[in-house]
């Protein structure tokens, strides 16, 4: 890893170090970073267990526990400077005692952890709105083989990437996370970096997973509630075309936002999201957690300002979940009803291009983009 030197103009090398070196831990830090903020992985996760031990029969406990934006189970097993030998098999046997959970079992697991770290907010509600469903449509690790396996450390020992790429072979689906620290000047850096499968051949793998998923039948649950999203975006982009809205010829997608980048502020956009008790328009800030906290902050200052555009706008600095901080109005109009569609899409359609055109201007005159 290199640190850039912009004044001298060149490349200064931060040096390779261990965990060991500068006494972390496991559990204390590796886990708790990644709980924090579970978008290391590449990847949108909702963490919703931290040393999970609620197997019987067994004192086992997995490092962590979370879902994907399909409603799968991840287990994320951590290791420091090294991986060991066995990792591959532990982390299996972890997967297996979780693929006997239903949709009850995991509210349950995640109530407990909400309740020790996020005390006042409720399991169902968070998780329909991660993956931005209904309740009738919510279908949680459905299937014997749907588990994911994170498999996280520094080094990684052969026996580990051998096994590991051979139970890709059988469509387990397992990755290796390598976590490296560096040191600079008496500051720790990590970079976390995806080694199995490979960036280059994933969108293959991942393609092939796919065909051979839908010839062992997908969830029914799963492909009916993509299906609805997707069938909303479609009307909903028909509907912006035919009067001039930002989103004008954006495909549609199964997922539940819909973005538009605002061309002067660093990591913003413009998000139309429905979720399942309604919908909002976002202004979002996800670059660099540092420069999020920087520009959220300036903006903040012009709150009153904004609030006399928008009456109705909720701030909220989201500490709790990756490194977004997000402004929005929100209404209660559901996607999944028919009669509400039209209402919605004006309210998407109106607010979105306003927002645009707000956060555009601001941008520019507090000159965002040199913060």
């Amino acid at each position: 890893m290199y640190i850039v030197d912009k004044g001298k103009n060149e490349l200064i090398k931060a040096n390779k170090t261990t965990f060991k070196a500068n006494e972390l831990k496991e559990r204390q830090n590796l886990q708790e970073w990644i709980a924090k903020d579970p978008s290391v992985f590449g990847e949108e996760v909702l963490i919703i267990q931290k040393e999970f031990d609620g197997f019987l029969d067994t004192r086992e406990r997995l490092d962590l526990l979370a879902l994907d934006k399909n409603g799968r189970l991840v287990i994320v097993e951590n290791k420091l400077d090294d991986s060991g030998r066995d990792v591959t098999w532990q982390a299996i046997k972890y997967a297996s005692y979780c693929s006997s959970m239903n949709t009850k079992d995991v509210f349950q697991i995640y109530q407990k952890y909400l309740d020790k770290y996020n005390p006042g907010k409720v399991a169902k509600i968070e998780i329909m709105d991660f993956l931005g469903t209904t309740e009738d449509d919510l279908v949680l690790n459905q299937g014997q083989n749907t588990q994911r396996i994170f498999l996280v450390a520094a080094e990684f020992q052969k026996e580990v990437t051998s096994s590991v790429l051979w139970l890709r072979n059988f469509n387990i689906d397992i990755s290796c996370f390598k976590v490296t620290p560096y040191e600079y000047e008496g500051k720790l850096f990590v970079d976390f970096d995806k080694i199995i499968p490979l960036p280059e051949t994933e969108e293959y793998q991942i393609k092939v997973a796919n065909k051979e998923q839908e010839a062992a039948g997908i969830p029914e649950a799963t492909k009916l509630r993509h299906g609805k999203r997707n069938t909303f975006w479609r009307e909903f982009i028909e509907y912006n075309n035919q009067n001039d809205g930002i989103f004008a010829n954006i495909p549609a997608t199964d997922e539940n936002h819909l973005k538009k980048r605002v061309p002067t502020i660093p990591g913003a956009s413009v998000e139309v999201v429905i979720r399942q008790d309604g919908c909002r328009v976002e202004f979002c800030l996800d670059g660099a957690r540092d420069t999020n906290i920087r520009i959220f902050k300036t903006l903040e200052k012009e709150k009153t300002r904004l609030q006399k555009v928008f009456q109705d706008l909720c701030w909220d600095e989201a500490d709790d979940k990756k490194s977004s901080r997000r402004v929005y109005l929100s209404a209660d109009y559901r996607y999944t009803e028919s009669e509400e569609k039209d209402l919605l899409f004006r309210f998407f359609l109106d607010n979105s291009q306003k927002m645009l055109d707000v956060f555009t201007k601001m941008g520019k005159e507090l000159q965002l983009d040199n913060k």
